[in-house]
């Protein structure tokens, strides 16, 4: 067995790295960890029964296809045991940023040994432009690569705290974090300001990304669904969200639509995105987690960008 292993944040990405050949064997995590209830014990028997039970319920996915996708690969890694180095590949946005998290607090409870690397794409050349991992060459790839971080234990420790407070029930825990800058996690301050800003806000009881999607179906005018969710997938920010995130909350949204075939809000939604009126008790649900905290038990206050407790 290779004394490197490289995890990396999906079957793309893996695909690409195997065309590589670099030396070491290859895991994908195939988690999407911002959305849902998760638990602080990653890889638990309750920690997959809980992660089933949200993908199960919210996407539809089957207890054949999370055994033979999700499991057998997390089995996978559990029997990567003498690895030496093992080299995390995730990006900048939210969808990776937390996925990185659980990842290492996995690693510091069941591979203290190892050294952990991290090669994180993001900011790759002088402009605002953030990169995925996919969109870089083969060379970017291996200079980054190059210059993969040697996470320490202090690292690591920060990581498994943030990935605690990311499945405590109280997100305003989160928020008091101020002490990023002295580790190596270039890109987590503003993934985790991201996810603060997925509680629904004061104004309007919609979050950042439902708000954005009304702003979009009004200023791009889509003129069917798929241009829609086109346009959502480039204006995504820090999100790093696919198609089947937007689908499911354009369907939660879909009363304050008029149309989709052209793209066209209602009178209410008009309403609701210029803040006269709030949606809040027409999204309300109690069964509805983002990491430990149930969604509607908060409010975002975009004026002072802080949490509040309902």
């Amino acid at each position: 067995m290779s004394s490197v292993l490289h995890i990396t944040n999906g079957d793309f990405f893996t695909d690409r790295l195997k065309k590589l050949h670099w030396k070491g064997d290859i895991i994908t995590w195939r988690e999407m960890l911002c959305e849902g209830k998760t638990l602080t014990s990653v890889g638990s028997e309750s920690f997959w029964k809980a992660r089933f039970d949200f993908l199960h319920k919210n996407y539809r996915i089957s207890k054949s296809s999370f055994i033979e996708k999700t499991l057998k690969e997390y089995r996978s890694l559990c029997n990567h045991k003498q690895q030496d180095e093992i080299v995390l590949w995730f990006e900048y946005d939210l969808f990776c940023q937390i996925n990185m998290l659980a990842v290492i607090s996995w690693l510091k409870t069941h591979r203290k040994y190892a050294q952990v690397s991290l090669v994180c794409s993001g900011k790759e050349d002088n402009t605002d432009r953030l990169f995925t991992l996919d969109q870089l060459s083969d060379e970017q790839l291996s200079a980054l690569y190059q210059k993969k971080i040697t996470l320490t234990q202090d690292d690591i420790e920060y990581a498994d705290y943030v990935w605690q407070l990311y499945c405590s029930d109280n997100p305003m825990r989160l928020e008091n974090l101020t002490d990023f800058d002295q580790y190596q996690f270039h890109y987590l301050s503003d993934a985790i300001k991201m996810h603060l800003q997925r509680f629904p806000s004061i104004r309007n009881g919609l979050n950042h990304m439902e708000n954005t999607i009304l702003k979009l179906a009004v200023q791009e005018k889509p003129s069917n669904k798929k241009e829609f969710l086109r346009a959502l997938l480039q204006n995504q920010n820090w999100l790093g969200f696919g198609n089947s995130q937007y689908n499911r909350a354009i369907l939660r949204l879909k009363p304050l639509f008029s149309s989709f075939n052209p793209v066209r809000l209602s009178n209410k939604g008009k309403d609701i995105l210029a803040e006269k009126t709030s949606y809040y008790s027409g999204l309300q649900d109690h069964e509805v987690y983002l990491g430990g905290a149930l969604k509607y038990s908060y409010l975002y206050n975009t004026d002072t960008d802080r949490i509040l407790k309902l």
